[in-house]
């Protein structure tokens, strides 16, 4: 395809309606029309990216192969799309003003005024247009994060309303709105206002939405689908009904169904009619109607809100699908467990994860929970933070080495079984200054880990400053914590398994965010795989 085609996505009444999972979903169905699909999230923040947000406030960062700490709506494109992204597809506030500053001080404008319009709205412009173009894609869909009408969004609307317009009005973007359609419970009908008020926002600076996506409780009646097109000046075939689905893996196929690839090939002037979503159905089918239910304790300190661990949310659907098993996450509150000890809905659950994380909140509670999932024989899989929780537990308990903490909370630990990087000694700034990214890690053959993942080496992404102290290692490994992952170099651990257990084991690096539909992580295959024996053990005995 000669011309690049771009799909903007916005949203209008409220944050939260799933303007990520409409992105990827179209995005699935174009490239299973056999285009090339690549996609780009902007957040209208002025941080520079979401490596030092609080996932109270944003939610998961997500980490790219290349270190970028983004936004969770990249993991939404990463997992649809079956591609790997890199950090310029998430373009921020902080990023456009920061290099419309430094070129204002290097004197590139020439004494020119520097203003929001034409410096930061062209900044934007060039920075969509290369992202998209080095991608070698044929589509790029771009998804405008916030709401129409915030005050933040707005250079980004205005430089896309004028993409359009340089482009050739209609010929090469188009532009999907997604809205609110509510039911009022006294009333019992689907109310359109919402979205008429939501569009009329839009057009107000001069974008004419091509598809308007409604979320709603239940599918729109054909009335209000009429209606919504009188009124937003949008053709009946192109108001799509989003209701509520149960599971984000159906909203491809439901939109499909409504004909809404068809409409957008069609108004792209892109040819493209054979269409093959066979895996993607059978992908969804193994989600939708499983063979048997496990429940995975999931004990962390961001545990209000589920965000917070999409990846590994997803990593188990994914995983889940392999096994033919449905997973229900169970969250704990670490500082909860530290109050209240191991739960009956604790001991309830067949398997356990602790995920990263950082600080001293519920870090007791966290290491408890590993405590009994050693003792007890629960299966147990540790992430970052959970994997030197892990070795702490360890540490302490086994090695009886009483205080032994990460350095990080206890400085002054007389046994730092978990210590800074040496790299990072010295490290002032807080953002994008952690270990991050891809790494290879070196598997030992006949590993638990090697099984999984069927090889001896493998590339997994990181976040992280601290890391099993080497000093300890090899006290730790004659109590039977045996490092089956190491880094390239071989002085970092990666991968930790305990001798004689069914499933314990951890992971410095996060294996979730690799984590895809068709080729799930193999750690939570492992996880799941054993909580099901677990389970069935558990069975058994209660049988006899």
């Amino acid at each position: 395809m000669e011309t690049m085609k771009y799909i903007f996505v916005t949203g209008g009444v409220i944050s939260g309606l799933g303007k990520g999972i409409t992105a990827s979903s179209i995005g699935r169905l174009l490239k299973a029309r056999g285009l090339d699909v690549t996609g780009i999230k902007i957040d209208p923040y002025l941080n520079i990216d979401a490596g030092t947000m609080n996932p109270f406030e944003h939610g998961e960062v997500f980490v790219l192969d290349d270190g970028g700490e983004v936004d969770l709506d990249l993991g939404n494109y990463e997992r649809f799309l079956d591609i790997s992204l890199g950090s310029e597809h998430n373009i921020t506030t902080g990023k456009v003003y920061r290099s419309v500053i430094e070129k204002e001080r290097a004197g590139d404008y020439l004494g020119k005024t520097v203003q929001i319009i034409p410096h930061i709205t062209n900044e934007i412009k060039h920075r969509i247009k290369k992202v998209a173009e080095a991608s070698g894609a044929d589509v790029c869909i771009v998804e405008l994060g916030g709401t129409v009408g915030d005050i933040e969004s707005m250079p980004f609307l205005e430089a896309v309303r004028q993409m359009n317009t340089e482009m050739g009005r209609g010929q090469n973007c188009l532009f999907v709105h997604t809205t609110l359609v509510p039911m009022l419970g006294t009333v019992g009908e689907q109310k359109t206002k919402p979205t008429q008020h939501s569009v009329k926002e839009l057009r107000s600076i001069g974008i004419q939405p091509d598809v308007i996506v409604a979320r709603a409780t239940e599918p729109l009646e054909y009335s209000i689908k009429r209606k919504i097109s009188l009124f937003c000046d949008v053709p009946l075939e192109a108001v799509v009904s989003a209701a509520d689905a149960k599971s984000i893996y159906e909203i491809p196929i439901v939109l499909e169904e409504q004909g809404l690839t068809d409409f957008i090939l069609r108004r792209l002037g892109i040819d493209r009619p054979k269409k093959d979503l066979s895996q993607w159905r059978e992908f969804l089918d193994r989600i939708l109607y499983p063979s048997s239910t496990v429940r995975i304790a999931i004990v962390g300190k961001y545990t209000h809100l589920a965000d917070s661990y999409l990846s590994h949310l997803e990593a188990f659907h994914h995983a889940g699908a392999e096994l033919g098993a449905k997973i229900e996450c169970c969250f704990f509150d670490s500082e909860k467990v530290e109050k209240d000890g191991i739960t009956k809905e604790l001991c309830c659950c067949d398997g356990i994860l602790i995920p990263g994380g950082f600080g001293s909140r519920g870090i007791d509670g966290k290491i408890m929970t590993a405590k009994y999932a050693r003792e007890q024989r629960v299966p147990y899989l540790g992430v970052c933070l959970g994997f030197q929780i892990a070795t702490i537990e360890i540490a302490r308990n086994v090695l009886g080495m009483k205080g032994a903490h990460t350095t990080e909370l206890d400085p002054k630990t007389e046994h730092p079984v978990v210590d800074l990087l040496p790299e990072q000694r010295g490290v002032t700034n807080m953002g994008g200054s952690m270990r991050l990214g891809a790494q290879k890690v070196l598997v030992q053959s006949g590993s638990r880990a090697a099984k999984l993942y069927g090889m001896t080496e493998i590339m997994e992404r990181h976040r992280h400053r601290y890391e099993v102290n080497p000093d300890f290692i090899e006290r730790l490994e004659a109590a039977g914590w045996k490092f089956t992952g190491r880094s390239e170099d071989g002085v970092k651990m990666e991968i930790g398994e305990l001798e004689g257990h069914p499933f314990f084991v951890a992971s410095q690096f996060h294996p979730e965010f690799k984590s895809r539909p068709n080729d799930p992580s193999p750690l939570h295959v492992g996880l799941v795989k054993a909580a099901l024996e677990h389970k069935q053990r558990l069975a058994d005995r209660h049988v006899l």
